[in-house]
């Protein structure tokens, strides 16, 4: 089957970093959201007198956040549709909630729940402050807001999203990112993606 695995988390807690590891044993396109639409949401901002940082002002929300997931959304079908394996990099908290997101996916690829293995790694931390280090560390212009305003930032913090996806539990992975990331860590995840998907229940 075809894999469709999701890497889903808050800012800083290693999402690229966890799926860039197991690409290195299957095979996938690696569809990171920041990557395909981050330039031009940028470029957007900059245009309208905003700060190109900012992923939490009102235009955001309003004018660029859906455009910039429903791009990434469309890489994903393309590459579904033409037999690809694929690995989704991007917190997705709007899409797990809606239960119809993953059936569209599918759907517009031509394929079914049946018939794609569509598994969910939540990537999280042990607390905020680990989480706060992580970003400063990686030293990323986009991340400039978020330590700006790290209250504000700090009280939206949901480090286990809410599913709503029909797919069954055991294809939703928690995984603590929190120390080293481990061979036997890997091997876990590895383990995770490459069992055959369980049954959908009816």
């Amino acid at each position: 089957m075809q894999k469709l695995v999701f890497f889903v988390g808050v800012a800083g807690t290693g999402k690229t970093t966890v799926a860039r590891k197991l690409a290195e044993r299957i095979s996938a396109a690696f569809l990171d959201r920041d990557t395909i639409g981050g330039r031009f949401v940028e470029a957007i901002l900059e245009l309208n007198g905003l700060d190109k940082r900012d992923r939490d002002s009102a235009y955001y929300k309003t004018h660029l956040r859906d455009l910039e997931y429903d791009t990434a959304k469309d890489v994903c079908i393309e590459n579904l549709a033409a037999g690809q394996n694929v690995f989704m990099i991007s917190p997705f908290t709007a899409e797990l909630k809606n239960k119809q997101w993953i059936e569209e996916v599918v759907e517009a690829a031509g394929l079914t729940l049946q018939t794609v293995d569509v598994k969910v790694v939540v990537v999280t931390l042990q607390d905020m402050e680990l989480q706060k280090n992580r970003i400063v560390g990686r030293k990323t212009e986009r991340d400039q807001w978020k330590l700006n305003n790290w209250g504000d930032f700090e009280k939206r913090i949901e480090f286990v999203p809410q599913i709503n996806w029909e797919i069954p539990s055991s294809s939703v992975l928690i995984f603590d990112n929190s120390g080293e990331l481990t061979d036997e860590k890997s091997e876990q995840l590895f383990q995770f993606i490459s069992e055959k998907q369980a049954t959908l229940s009816v």
